[in-house]
């Protein structure tokens, strides 16, 4: 094992495509040493972790020299080939590299591994069965896939800021558009005093959403045991809530369809006649935003590390300035915002986040020895969209790309297919009222145009009508309704 870093690196050392293939006999000799003596291996040192904190790439390039090595010694180790052994001490020897670096980010990690590599060693000099074997490099390719997401796996400042920025406008964005909507439907509905319901709601829900950001951090305070099993559980429910409502705009991108799902929340609201139904509206629906970016806010800290803080800060810090201008031009110059491209957009980035999350969640559950580690050598390697190769998080990931098809298929192909059978079914059944009333021929008409089919359309007609007065009759119950509650009031 190598001593204690120490001297200077010179220029002609510090690329790991020089020194990665360099043994420390040959370092020695080109840092100019005369003989393997403490100080001279001490240099070797200073080199070698020089080039473990480089960069990520060349941390990567160790990591799959030293599981070449670690494949090159089972394989030995099977055949009773007695060079296994060393071969073992020249996997531990590269992983020197990058052990500094790991144990600075996760000490016991690092001993784990030493732990493994004294086993392989130990175990490959011979007497060890296929069992043992197979279990220690099972444990080593485990253990080494989780040191490589500890120096490697910090998504880059500006993924991080971008992801922080559109959190805070979509779910911003979108609670102005509900608060928005619940106070112009109430005043469509003459039921203009019922405004302060609405704030009331409102405000109840920004307070028990500061409250529920104080109450998960203290979770995360109290129990640093469970660090790992706690982020990673956050990152996992993050994954649920963040597919849920990206499948919820997209049913939502049609205009109509939001209108429709607003009105709806009021009209049970202001029928019912209860200023507590109407502030339990707004907070329920301002609350949920407050919950989803106070969980997304959280996974994002966690999948950002250490260094990640200050983009996520900056992105939430931009996304505040941008909301302050959106909800000027909204309630003071009146400009609609396009629903459709804003929430086809956001829906497809929260599903990239949502991927990422999932791949993220199951590897802190991993380091949380929640969930176990299959590692699959074939398999690709791209922190930035949360893959790793290990079963566990591509099956999650793989669960999440085919719930998105579904939820893709549903909303833009068998939604639209049944609509379209129910108008062949029922003509004109899906189009407005008003638009059925135009064009609707009259009775008398059809049946002295003694055209044929004139009764089949006569029937058509009148089934029309029948679906028309239905219409009248449930908007009449409404508006007794309405007029009942006012009445109360008064």
């Amino acid at each position: 094992r190598l001593p204690a870093a120490a001297g200077d690196v010179p220029a002609s050392l510090r690329a790991f495509a020089t020194t990665g293939r360099m043994s420390d006999d040959a370092l020695i000799h080109a840092l100019g040493e005369h003989g393997a003596g403490p100080v001279a291996l001490g240099h070797v040192a200073r080199v070698r972790s020089f080039q473990a904190d480089a960069s990520a790439a060349a941390s990567s390039a160790v990591f799959a020299r030293v599981r070449s090595q670690v494949e090159s010694t089972y394989a030995l180790a099977r055949q009773g080939d007695s060079s296994a052994s060393s071969r073992a001490f020249d996997a531990y020897m590269t992983f020197e590299q990058v052990e500094r670096s790991v144990r600075a980010k996760n000490p016991g990690l690092a001993t784990d591994l030493e732990a493994a590599f004294a086993a392989l060693r130990s175990r490959a000099a011979g007497g060890a069965t296929a069992a043992e074997l197979t279990a220690i490099r099972a444990q080593l390719y485990g253990d080494l896939e989780k040191a490589e997401r500890v120096l490697g796996d910090d998504l880059s400042p500006a993924n991080l800021f971008l992801q922080s920025f559109v959190i805070l406008v979509r779910e911003g964005l979108e609670a102005i558009l509900i608060v928005g909507a619940l106070m112009t439907f109430l005043v469509k509905m003459g039921a203009a005093q019922r405004k302060r319901d609405v704030n009331v709601g409102v405000g109840a829900a920004v307070g028990a959403s500061v409250l529920t950001a104080i109450a998960l951090e203290t979770i995360f305070q109290i129990t640093p045991a469970r660090r790992e099993a706690l982020e990673g559980a956050t990152m996992v429910v993050a994954t649920g809530v963040l597919f849920y409502v990206s499948y919820w705009l997209l049913s939502k991108m049609e205009v109509a369809k939001w209108n429709h799902f607003v009105k709806s929340k009021v009209q049970d609201a202001v029928t019912s006649g209860s200023a507590l139904a109407l502030a339990s509206a707004a907070f329920l629906a301002v609350y949920r935003e407050g919950f989803e970016t106070i969980l997304f806010y959280k996974a994002l800290f966690v999948s950002g590390g250490p260094g990640g803080a200050m983009p996520v800060v900056g992105g939430m810090v931009a996304g505040s300035v941008v909301m302050v201008g959106v909800y000027l031009a909204i309630n003071r110059f009146g400009i609609r915002l396009p629903l459709k491209p804003f929430f086809g957009f956001t829906s497809a980035f929260l599903y990239y986040m949502a991927f990422v999350f999932a791949g993220k969640g199951v590897a802190e559950l991993q380091e949380g020895g929640l969930v176990g580690t299959t590692i699959l050598p074939a398999a690709p390697r791209i922190p930035a969209l949360g893959i790793y190769p290990t079963l566990e998080s591509l099956a999650a990931q793989a669960l999440l790309l085919v719930l998105a098809l579904a939820a893709l298929a549903w909303t833009f192909v068998i939604v639209p297919r049944r609509l379209r059978v129910a108008q062949v079914m029922v003509p004109g059944a899906a189009a407005p009222r008003r638009q059925r009333l135009r064009r609707r021929p009259t009775p008398v008409a059809s049946q002295q145009s003694g055209a044929p089919g004139a009764g089949t359309e006569l029937l058509r007609s009148l089934e029309r009508m029948e679906a028309d007065l239905a219409e009248l009759r449930a908007e009449v119950e409404r508006m007794k309704g309405h007029v009942t509650v006012a009445g109360q009031a008064r």
